[in-house]
């Protein structure tokens, strides 16, 4: 998985346009239907495969108020059929031809792909489409679907202390009903209470051609792409789209610490998140010095916090930082450390933000951050050999609302750079007051 760059793309083009990207990254080609569908093609011949992904502009943050989980128990249902196809025949005619398929529901997006033969893209274009518009659900298949996500929460949260953890700690970093603040898989008494109709309300409101994007990948050339993306999208209805909120975070929030103390935890933990901007609401320099300061402090065994607190003065087991810059509301800047068994969770904290406070007050050894700007670009070529790389980044991006050429213009921005503006955004998120902590720490006494 490449680095933070990878939240991010995708340009807003003229219905019927054709635009073709040419920089430093993939250098996709994309164009948009007449119904409003965008479509994206990364050739890639290295193998003759290719990767088929819609993305929905879809995702838990766009659920109305008391419907949480309908977003992710909508793409469960996505595999259930439609009158032409019913009963699980996607995935069925799917593997006969040798494809691997999954989703996944995200806050900002919902996504369906496939991996299959380069000849059988047409078929699969087929099978998407037709459950684009054509889904068939029943209050039976609900019920039994709405089950299955209940027992997956179960899984996911009730029985993992870390997930439980996270889902307080988004309670406190984002105001009271932020789309941010609940669970992607929804809060439990909603999800048992939804119904047929409110899934149905859902799918009709939010998939469309016009408020997906299809991003293809592999080996195929452009032309071909555009001429089965026309056949079996482009005859789709567009819908009428209601403009999606503002998810930017304006004013106070609760903040603090939080901590959980659970039996079944192996090892401690502490985190601490800080709200920062996004591609969404940041100036471009300060949200590129944020992943710069990501990769300096958290990037791996060669990071500050690495070399200092796993290595040279060994207090962690895990140490790093990440940014998240692609969100659709604002990013998050997050430490996370894991002590030594006789190191005290507190004590590696105060340790943490010693480092990056050294950073702030001592600046960049000779050549450190031209080092890492190096490697950092050099990743981008690297994706390019990758299909999966460029599918998901794109896909991801432009479901976001981001540029296609925040993505492709990347390299350009990071050289950019200046180890004052790296310093500048440290600044900030020491000093930001839209902040929490975790701590997760084992409880010998009991479990919870």
């Amino acid at each position: 998985m490449m680095r933070p760059f990878l939240a991010i793309c995708a340009i807003f083009l003229l219905a019927g346009a054709i635009a073709e990207a040419r920089a430093d990254v993939f250098n996709p080609t994309s164009f948009t239907l007449d119904n409003g569908m965008e479509v994206v093609v990364l050739p890639n011949h290295r193998a003759p495969v290719v990767l088929h992904m819609v993305w929905y502009k879809a995702g838990s943050a766009d659920e109305p108020k008391g419907k949480s989980g309908v977003a992710h128990l909508l793409e469960h249902l996505m595999f259930k059929g439609t009158a032409k196809n019913p009963d699980g025949a996607f995935s069925r005619i799917l593997a006969q031809h040798g494809g691997q398929e999954n989703a996944f529901t995200t806050y900002d997006y919902t996504g369906y792909h496939q991996t299959v033969a380069a000849d059988r893209l047409g078929m699969v274009m087929e099978l998407e489409a037709d459950r684009m518009s054509n889904l068939a659900m029943d209050a039976a298949d609900v019920a039994t679907e709405r089950d299955v996500v209940l027992e997956e929460r179960n899984q996911r949260i009730e029985n993992n202390p870390g997930a439980r953890l996270r889902v307080e700690a988004q309670q406190k970093l984002y105001p009271k009903d932020h789309p941010y603040s609940r669970p992607i898989i929804g809060w439990r008494d909603e999800v048992a209470a939804l119904t047929r109709e409110d899934v149905l309300a859902f799918y009709k409101e939010h998939y469309a051609p016009n408020n997906a994007i299809l991003v293809v990948a592999g080996d195929v050339n452009v032309d071909d792409v555009r001429r089965l993306a026309q056949k079996h999208y482009g005859v789709i209805a567009p819908a009428k789209l209601a403009p999606r909120p503002s998810l930017v975070v304006n004013g106070a929030i609760e903040g603090g610490e939080t901590v959980l103390k659970d039996a079944r935890v192996p090892q401690p933990g502490w985190t601490q998140t800080v709200l920062q901007p996004s591609y969404t609401n940041g100036d471009v320099k300060r949200v590129v010095a944020l992943e710069l300061l990501g990769e300096v402090l958290g990037g791996g065994a060669t990071s500050r916090l690495y070399r200092k607190l796993v290595i040279d003065q060994p207090m962690a087991v895990s140490v790093g930082a990440y940014y998240n810059s692609g969100a659709r509301g604002d990013g998050a800047f997050m430490f996370h450390a894991s002590p030594q068994p006789d190191v005290d969770v507190d004590a590696l904290a105060d340790a943490v933000r010693a480092e990056a406070q050294r950073l702030l007050d001592e600046g960049f050894e000779q050549g450190e951050l031209d080092r890492i700007k190096k490697r950092m670009i050099s990743s981008a070529v690297f994706a390019r050999d990758e299909m999966k790389s460029g599918a998901y980044t794109i896909g991801s991006a432009r479901a976001a609302g981001h540029s296609l050429m925040t993505v492709e213009d990347w390299p350009d921005h990071i050289r950019e750079i200046r180890e004052q503006d790296v310093l500048d955004a440290l600044a900030q998120v020491l000093t930001d007051p839209r902040r929490i902590t975790t701590k997760l720490l084992p409880d010998e006494g009991r479990g919870s």
